[in-house]
């Protein structure tokens, strides 16, 4: 009865205990918030929500939503993001407690203690690691923002490349069968002596090699619609999606100096390096504190001789200097390591933003040559032949050659288009000005 009174105060502080919880670290509800904010939209009980059915007139906004919320890189993101919050709990949490027990024996058992022992790590310690790992979740939530992005442009690029393929598959087809049709009015025209035989070769020989450049950009359509799949984020067990309809083109950005500087504010892969620059920042703080000593204590009670209590206290003494110097010169190197690549990145996004925006506007001249002079003179051209081919002086051939002139620079405009609206899309993915509607994440979330 006696061991059972004295071991109580021992077991309701066991039991107090196991019920505790810490103080949450500085940043740490903000992360649970944003994290709990972005659950609620892109993995609500842990399920993708519920997406619109694929269909051939899908709006893009509906694409760009499979690709985003299906897409397994993106779900690795997240929860390597998840991950790295519960991180900052453990990182500032105090160590598990012990229970102990010690039993003096002399040929019968004398005396039992069970006891009770907590480590508390020195001032100071368990705030610098907490903030470690606060600068490493929001680390990860932007390698998390970037995925998002990519898969974005990943969709866009397969959709635009979807789209130039059927516009150039159409064309193509028009050319054949025009080719086809004036090789047959040659053909006659032959019999009856009225051209050579070498015109009617020529034009069929231009029927050949068409009707092969047919058959290969068919077949150049498995890998762009394989692509196109992979971007929505499906499986490759199942079924292959419709192709759409039509294709939309989104409209043009502002000036190249507002973009540059949307683009060295938000760009996500910079906004990971500087939040690897804050983590390697704390991680300097923790090397500092490691030459501070670790505590401990606690409490024994004796079971056999009630009642004595042994109390107990320890302390950690960091001795070794060459090893806590190390440590500190590690911390101070990764600093610098971090802020270099940081450095780095800010270069290559402005010499890579300098090459998108020049292939964009040299796109955009070309598609302005093509669309506002070429093609209404091409219009032009074909509508004056055709009157002169049905007023007698001119024969068919001239006709075939200027709509073939205007089927080849539609074909060219069609190429022009996706050209620069790819540009675009490597823009946006710099900028990241420009994220998917309904997009997962925290500055969707946060717009007014």
């Amino acid at each position: 009865m006696k061991s059972c009174l004295l071991s109580g105060p021992l077991a309701a502080l066991a039991l107090f205990l196991a019920g505790c919880q810490g103080i949450p670290a500085p940043g740490e509800k903000q992360a649970r918030h944003d994290l709990g904010a972005v659950e609620a939209l892109y993995r609500p009980r842990n399920s993708p929500p519920s997406l619109p059915d694929l269909a051939q007139d899908s709006s893009l906004t509906n694409l760009l939503a499979h690709a985003l919320f299906n897409q397994p890189r993106v779900a690795a993101a997240f929860y390597d993001w998840s991950a790295s919050v519960e991180d900052i709990t453990v990182a500032r949490s105090l160590p598990d407690p012990q229970l102990t027990f010690q039993a003096y024996i002399q040929n019968a058992l004398t005396s039992l203690m069970p006891g009770f022992m907590q480590q508390f790590p020195g001032p100071g310690k368990l705030q610098a690691r907490a903030s470690v790992a606060a600068a490493g979740a929001q680390s990860k939530y932007f390698v998390f923002e970037q995925a998002v992005l990519q898969a974005g442009f990943n969709l866009k690029s397969a959709y635009y490349q979807l789209g130039l393929w059927t516009e150039q598959l159409r064309l193509t087809r028009l050319k054949l069968s025009l080719l086809e049709m004036q090789e047959r009015v040659l053909r006659a025209q032959e019999a009856s002596g009225t051209i050579s035989l070498r015109e009617l070769l020529q034009v069929r020989a231009q029927r050949d090699r068409l009707h092969d450049d047919l058959a290969n950009l068919v077949d150049s359509g498995r890998p762009l619609q394989a692509k196109y799949k992979a971007a929505l984020g499906l499986s490759p067990r199942q079924p292959d999606p419709p192709i759409p309809s039509h294709f939309e083109m989104p409209g043009d950005y502002p000036d190249s100096n507002a973009l540059f500087r949307m683009a060295m504010d938000r760009n996500p892969e910079l906004m990971e390096m500087e939040a690897s620059v804050r983590e390697a920042e704390a991680g300097i703080a923790v090397a500092y504190k490691d030459r501070v000593p670790d505590f401990n204590a606690g409490l024994s009670a004796e079971v056999y001789h009630p009642p004595f209590y042994w109390p107990q206290v320890g302390m950690t003494f960091p001795l070794w200097r060459d090893k806590l110097a190390a440590e500190l010169a590690r911390a101070q190197a990764n600093e610098l390591a971090s802020k270099s690549r940081l450095k780095s990145s800010q270069i290559d996004l402005a010499a890579d933003f300098a090459e998108k925006w020049f292939a964009y506007s040299q796109n955009n001249r070309n598609l302005s040559l093509v669309e506002g002079s070429l093609l209404p003179q091409a219009r032009q051209t074909l509508d004056s032949v055709r009157a002169g081919y049905q007023s007698g002086p001119l024969d068919f051939s001239s006709l075939a050659e200027a709509q073939m002139a205007l089927l080849d620079l539609k074909l060219e405009a069609a190429g022009v288009r996706t050209a620069r609206q790819v540009a675009l899309m490597d823009i946006s993915l710099m900028v990241a000005g420009e994220m998917p509607a309904d997009a997962p994440v925290l500055s969707s979330l946060h717009k007014p």
